[in-house]
């Protein structure tokens, strides 16, 4: 049986925090996202998480709502659900809001913006406080290591981006974004300034 909060219970919260994946939803496509480091707890009442540059643009169909689920693939079985209905707010790379949450120390490679999630309503299933139910069809998982690919791409995107010849740097990761990224998966607006940010990393 699900039980519904209006934040985030206290005892989640380090639950959530020693998750390694989480995916958010904002119609029908999800986005695992699992980088070290990448979701951040503030309160009960809000997280927030640096989203990556990935082969398609994602959150422009989130629409004003996100959902972002969580699955126990260690321990107990258990789901939870963070749901931001029109109350979260993103902030693109190379804006002073982004820059507020994210400075160049702790920037991943390949970050285009931050997802702010005001909590609307919370939804868990499995222990405690509830009897475990969906979480019985989640596999037991052990976690081996956090992939790096993603940073590793971005990364010498980035520096190919620094290239004094303009052809090399079409093969750059602001070239990249501009192609793939200005309109989501569903034909929406996507990126907004990233693309054109003249940040340097």
């Amino acid at each position: 049986m699900a039980k519904f909060y209006d934040e985030i219970p206290k005892f989640l919260i380090e639950w959530i925090k020693n998750q390694h994946m989480f995916s958010p939803d904002g119609h029908v496509n999800f986005s695992a996202n699992g980088t070290a480091d990448s979701l951040h707890v503030v309160n009960s009442h809000r997280v927030w998480y640096q989203d990556s540059t990935k082969s398609g643009e994602y959150r422009s169909i989130f629409n004003g709502r996100i959902t972002i689920l969580f699955n126990a693939f260690e321990g107990p079985p258990r789901t939870f659900e963070i749901v931001w209905d029109s109350a979260g707010t993103v902030y693109e790379c190379g804006t002073e809001e982004y820059e507020s949450f994210i400075s160049p120390e702790i920037r991943k490679p390949g970050s285009r913006a931050v997802i702010v999630i005001d909590v609307y309503q919370c939804q868990t299933v499995g222990h405690p406080p509830s009897p475990p139910s969906c979480g019985y069809a989640v596999p037991l998982y052990d976690f081996v290591a956090r992939r790096t690919e993603l940073l590793q791409v971005a990364n010498a995107e980035e520096s190919t981006d620094r290239a004094s010849d303009p052809e090399i740097r079409q093969e750059g990761l602001e070239a990249y974004s501009a192609r793939q990224n200005l309109r989501s998966v569903n034909d929406l607006p996507g990126l907004l300034t990233t693309p054109d940010s003249k940040v340097t990393f």
